[in-house]
């Protein structure tokens, strides 16, 4: 058995799952981008929001120690 040899069907499988799924992210961001124009309009401040989904998103505990040295620095450097 040739071990260069590929499997060109299995190959082509992988690669149109990825372009499926590839072209789901983008409507999944075209979505996103509808969600945040539609908060703008209404008058939130997106790049609060943006910031906020960021934070969210992050483990409390990993939150809180980043803040902490945030305060850390800010209070070194003298801004508060």
């Amino acid at each position: 058995m040739n071990t260069n040899a590929v499997d060109a069907n299995h190959l082509r499988a992988f690669l149109e799952r990825i372009e499926r799924l590839e072209e789901e992210k983008r409507a999944i961001a075209d979505d996103i981008k509808e969600v945040y124009a539609e908060a703008k309009g209404t008058g939130y401040d997106t790049k609060i929001i943006r910031k906020i989904v960021s934070i969210r998103r992050q483990d409390a505990q990993k939150r809180a120690e980043e803040e902490e040295i945030l305060e850390l620095y800010l209070s070194a450097l003298g801004v508060e």
